[in-house]
């Protein structure tokens, strides 16, 4: 747990606790985290330290504090019949009324600049939707939302951008529910409403057996986006990634490489598997397997850079001499003297104004064939005119196809 609770008060005097994250840059816009049924438990702790990480004052705020203060339950047996017990009990109109102060609570913190956002999970994904309806946040995010369709006489009332996020499997949220909230704000462009293929309810929770990372990772890459837009922080993304490949490549530094990444980053060279995850381990990665053993002659050619809200994705031609065996990319072949050009995408995410995960990309059969250690004879593969045909599309395409010549007749047509 890295953050602390601290207590609001509500509008009929009443006091709750709250679990407060903080950035490490110390102030930033808020974020106001609401509650599956299970409470204020490690995941949405998790969740409210995660979104520090990116830049914001998160509070959590304990909205079964009036029918037992401090629940922290899991995901299993009683703790479940538990958690639907205290749901069927909640008083939705009151626990709204308790978010307002939440609201209020964090918009009077100091460190909280800016707007304030509110996100939610289950339950709390229906609460972020009444909370852009009556509680006077900037903008909302709605995990799997749960009877939101029933709540449709008040979208009029929602004014701020909002996002909600369902999965394709969720019984709680049918096709029908979801486009019935479609239909309620057909038109409205500062609406997104998303479902993810073969994900169902809590499909965001790795202590759940429903988690399903490619769908969480889309789902939050969409939330952030909406934050930042909304609310920021703005981070320099291009500048921080050029700083890191400084680091890398130029200066050779280990230590600033590192300290451009969050605490426990990874990554992950994809053709072969190289790379590390967690600050030890990667630490230890770049400096005996990847600085010092990426030739001298080393360039990074840019051909294309796409920026979003929280990765960066470029496109570059990878140049060097094979003149020392490259632990990451050629493992254990011994250097061949040949000079190698080859296409290379680097998706690069961040956490904030730091490095979180780098997911890097290029044909190793194209490597292969430079250096003599791949006879293309017979083989779909080519060297080195994969790099030549990246910056000239004049070159000759589908030379690899032998079956080309036989639509030849269809050019005149």
């Amino acid at each position: 747990m890295k953050g602390k609770y601290i207590t609001v008060t509500a509008a009929d005097g009443g006091q709750f606790k709250a679990y407060l994250s903080e950035p490490e840059q110390g102030s930033g816009p808020g974020i106001v985290v609401l509650q599956e049924i299970f409470g204020v438990n490690g995941h949405m702790r998790d969740v409210a330290d995660y979104y520090a990480e990116e830049g914001y004052v998160v509070l959590v705020p304990d909205l079964f504090w009036r029918l037992e203060p401090g629940v922290d339950l899991g995901y299993q047996d009683a703790d479940r019949e538990k958690a639907f017990d205290l749901y069927q009990k909640f008083d939705v109109d009151q626990g709204v009324a308790d978010i307002t102060a939440t609201v209020d609570t964090l918009r009077a913190l100091p460190n909280c600049a800016g707007k304030v956002g509110a996100i939610g999970f289950c339950l709390g994904g229906a609460l972020a939707y009444l909370a852009a309806a009556r509680s006077g946040v900037d903008c909302a995010v709605g995990y799997y939302g749960v009877g939101i369709e029933k709540m449709l006489d008040q979208a009029g009332d929602i004014a701020c951008p909002m996002t909600l996020h369902f999965g394709e499997l969720d019984t709680y949220s049918p096709p029908e529910a979801i486009e019935a909230i479609r239909g309620a704000f057909a038109g409205r462009q500062d609406v997104e409403i998303h479902v993810y293929p073969g994900a169902d309810h809590g499909f965001n929770c790795t202590e759940r057996p429903a988690y399903d990372r490619p769908s969480a990772w889309m789902a939050h890459s969409r939330s952030i986006a909406m934050f930042r837009r909304v609310m920021g922080p703005y981070y320099d993304l291009s500048t921080l990634w050029d700083k890191h490949t400084e680091y890398e490549f130029a200066t050779r530094d280990v230590d600033a490489t590192m300290a451009t990444m969050v605490a426990e980053p990874y990554v992950n060279h994809i053709p072969t598997m190289t790379g590390g995850v967690g600050h030890d381990y990667l630490k230890r990665f770049y400096k005996n397997h990847f600085i010092p053993k990426t030739p001298a002659d080393t360039k990074l050619i840019p051909i294309s850079r796409t920026i979003g809200a929280d990765r960066v994705v470029d496109e570059m031609l990878f140049c060097f001499t094979h003149d020392i065996e490259i632990d990451w990319m050629l493992p254990g072949l011994k250097p061949s003297g040949k000079y190698v050009e080859i296409p290379l995408v680097a998706i690069v995410c961040f956490r904030g104004d730091k490095l979180y995960h780098e997911h890097i990309y290029w044909d190793q059969a194209s490597v292969l064939v430079q250096i003599g250690a791949l006879d293309p004879a017979g083989l779909p593969v080519a060297g080195v005119e994969t790099a030549q045909k990246l910056t000239d599309e004049s070159r000759p395409s589908n030379t690899l196809m032998a079956r080309w010549k036989e639509s030849e007749s269809d050019a005149a047509e």
